[in-house]
């Protein structure tokens, strides 16, 4: 039985494709984007958070601990016993009967919003059977399916789950290779040369989303760039997210420093906007 790793599912979401959504996130990432906002996703393996700001040092979490503290072997038994949250396991595996179950309890809202779900992560790509089952059971049950990626994957990736996806949410980084690496630590060539294959079967299932962090890829001239590369790609539209940082405190929970950047402002977005509906 195919079993995936998966450290969150978000029912109503709107953010992540068109109508209500229920976004799967799926555990593991090749990239390392400074300014990723689910670090929790980069491992493939569970971990565990701690949120110091929620703890009050009550001791509970030390008492159940059969290792008290000193060493974990995620057993759990210190987020059962803690009064205030402070630690959580993240990362749990599933099989897709196990989500299909979840995802159906919003499956009327999916209906009348025009939604469906979206398999996010970290890199849902990475997990290309799992992720290939779940689709066609989401097919099978007449649920719009979208798949939010970074593209770093094998083409024969892309090929196990194109048959089942409607949308997919693919994001540019840049185009600038050295900029690329320097951001996420990896070349876009693979990247680049997937989203082109992938536009000329089926652009009209493309939507391209592209990050604005202020200060890595917000010049003038990167912009133009990678405007310049969506007009010769065949897709149905570009979207620009702008950097937030609402996943600051999850780098104190597993013990890693953020990179801290400005948030654009909204007279820079209408800029670049204009650039690419030019």
């Amino acid at each position: 039985m195919k079993t995936g790793m998966i450290f969150d599912i978000q029912r109503a979401s709107y953010v992540d494709g068109p109508g209500i959504r229920t976004t799967v996130f799926f555990k593991g990432c090749n990239l390392r984007c400074k300014w990723c906002h689910n670090p929790e996703s980069q491992s493939a393996a569970p971990q565990m958070l701690f949120y110091k700001d929620k703890c009050t040092g009550c001791g509970k979490c030390r008492e159940e601990c059969p290792h008290q503290l000193i060493s974990c072997d995620l057993c759990g038994r210190c987020t059962v016993y803690c009064p205030h949250s402070a630690r959580e396991i993240c990362g749990k595996e599933y099989t897709v009967d196990e989500i299909m179950r979840i995802v159906q309890r919003d499956k009327a809202y999916y209906g009348q919003s025009g939604g469906g779900i979206t398999c996010s992560g970290g890199e849902c790509m990475l997990q290309p059977d799992f992720l290939a089952a779940f689709l066609s059971s989401c097919n099978q049950d007449g649920i719009h399916t979208a798949v939010d990626t970074a593209g770093d994957v094998p083409w024969s990736s892309f090929e196990k789950v194109l048959p089942f996806t409607d949308l997919f949410l693919y994001d540019v980084k840049c185009v600038t290779e050295s900029l690329h690496i320097a951001g996420t630590g990896c070349s876009n060539i693979r990247i680049l040369e997937n989203l082109q294959h992938l536009s000329d079967i089926c652009g009209d299932r493309i939507l391209i989303r592209v990050p604005v962090i202020p200060g890595y890829n917000d010049s003038i001239e990167e912009m133009a760039k990678i405007a310049d590369f969506v007009k010769h790609v065949h897709c149905r539209g570009v979207e620009l997210l702008p950097y937030h940082r609402m996943g600051e405190h999850k780098y104190d929970a597993l013990g890693m420093t953020a990179s801290v950047y400005d948030m654009p402002t909204s007279e820079n977005m209408a800029i670049y906007r204009s650039m690419f509906e030019k």
